[in-house]
């Protein structure tokens, strides 16, 4: 018997929990709390590498499937490039060095297969890889923010790129579990929605490990 959408994120999710519980738990954000903030710098440049391909990526979702879920994720990553530059600015870097920023390969494997799904996967695909992911990653910004307001003492307007991460649309589950259920309708397999989501997961946590790694 085919699975629903609801049942089948949620038996995704419990395939995904060691992953989830080491992104949640990962070293890097601990040492947040004792580094320079000019350590920070690679976390910023990489996010405006992802960021900026993700846009085009997203774009090109809307343009193929159209839809108001597309659309929101779209005004959601406009929203954190224009907020990222005044969080690089509180590590001491402008435009310039964002742009001039060399990403690891490591950390843009997670928008390299974003541009692949983009490209190539049904709508339902991309929407379990954003709601399985989604929610980890909010959670770690949210967990940065707070550590740099506290440990660094950097203001609302420099941690609000963090912030739109951290707090998501409430609707965004609802909307996401309504593609995927269309998507199982129309015949997309399971084993596809779930390969999305635990590839996209798995890139979150190169990405982490990568940025760890450097800042070692």
């Amino acid at each position: 018997m085919e699975m629903e959408a609801t049942e089948l994120i949620e038996s995704v999710r419990r395939e995904l929990e060691p992953v989830r519980q080491r992104l949640l738990a990962h070293p890097y954000l601990a040492a947040v709390d004792e580094v320079e903030l000019t350590a920070l710098r690679p976390f910023a440049g990489e996010q405006w590498a992802i960021i900026s391909s993700d846009l085009r990526s997203v774009a090109q979702l809307v343009a193929r499937w159209g839809g108001d879920f597309f659309l929101s994720v779209l005004d959601g990553e406009r929203a954190a490039l224009a907020a990222l530059p005044a969080f690089a600015a509180a590590l001491g870097w402008g435009l310039p060095e964002l742009e001039a920023y060399e990403p690891l390969a490591g950390a843009h494997a997670y928008t390299a297969y974003m541009a692949w799904l983009a490209a190539q996967a049904s709508p339902a695909e991309v929407a379990a890889a954003y709601l399985v992911n989604f929610s980890e990653w909010g959670a770690n910004c949210g967990r940065l923010s707070q550590s740099l307001r506290r440990r660094h003492r950097l203001s609302a307007d420099q941690v609000h790129f963090l912030d739109l991460f951290a707090e998501p649309d409430p609707t965004f589950e609802g909307r996401a579990l309504a593609v995927i259920q269309a998507g199982l309708d129309s015949g997309v397999p399971e084993r596809a929605v779930r390969r999305a989501a635990r590839l996209l997961q798995s890139y979150e946590l190169l990405y982490w490990d990568t940025l760890w790694e450097k800042l070692r």
